[in-house]
């Protein structure tokens, strides 16, 4: 028989979703420590869902469980962004290529564009741009590759959050958003692909230049 996920219960999830988005949007700052007591006074709830939310998110990179110094914000540096971004380097262009080839619908895309155009905050903008990358590569027609790529949303938004918080870069990113989905939208999948690539490659230079850069893209024509 095919085991079913158990269901987050409804506490936890609140639990799980605040302490995300205060992770995500800089007001939990990485290295800072996560006490079980005080988030539990802060959100009402006993420390059970609290503990289950921190398992949670220790599972998919944000936080980090330790016996000495307890649970704190994972901490930012350039080996764990290069990290992340080599991940996304590797499979997102090929995704949204997947998703051009197949004729998949981009409307997604779009509408998260025109509201990370129209935000009127970080925490807004940072949402909506997660959620227009996301719509790229999720109609590739896999799945899996689907998944592999959530998997590493959530890091990938943390080392853009501390970049953010010290290098603005908004504007940018946005013209280059345009730019990938206008190609795509045109039916231009290597283009498009091409326009993603040097879009996270420059994102992760700028962020944290070294002397280690990530690779080009190869074996597409």
């Amino acid at each position: 028989m095919t085991s079913v996920p158990t269901p987050i219960p409804s506490r936890t999830q609140y639990v799980l979703d605040a302490i995300k988005h205060r992770i995500l949007t800089g007001q939990l700052m990485p290295g800072q420590a996560l006490v079980e007591t005080e988030l539990a006074a802060q959100f009402g709830v006993s420390k059970t869902p609290v503990r289950e939310a921190l398992k949670t998110l220790a599972g998919t990179g944000l936080v980090v469980m330790s016996q000495y110094k307890g649970v704190t914000v994972r901490m930012v540096d350039a080996d764990m962004a290069r990290e992340v971004y080599d991940v996304r380097l590797l499979l997102e262009p090929e995704a949204l290529r997947r998703a051009v080839r197949r004729g998949a619908s981009l409307d997604a895309a779009r509408d998260a564009l025109t509201r990370a155009d129209a935000a009127g905050d970080t925490a807004e903008r940072s949402l909506a741009n997660r959620e227009f990358h996301r719509a790229l590569y999720l109609p590739c027609g896999n799945p899996l590759l689907g998944r592999m790529l959530d998997e590493v949303r959530d890091q990938a938004a943390l080392v853009s959050a501390v970049a953010w918080a010290t290098d603005p870069s908004w504007e940018r990113e946005a013209a280059e958003h345009r730019q990938i989905l206008r190609l795509a939208l045109d039916g231009d999948a290597d283009g498009a692909a091409s326009a993603l690539h040097s879009h996270i490659a420059s994102f992760v230079r700028r962020a944290f230049p070294s002397d280690t850069e990530p690779h080009p893209e190869e074996g597409h024509q």
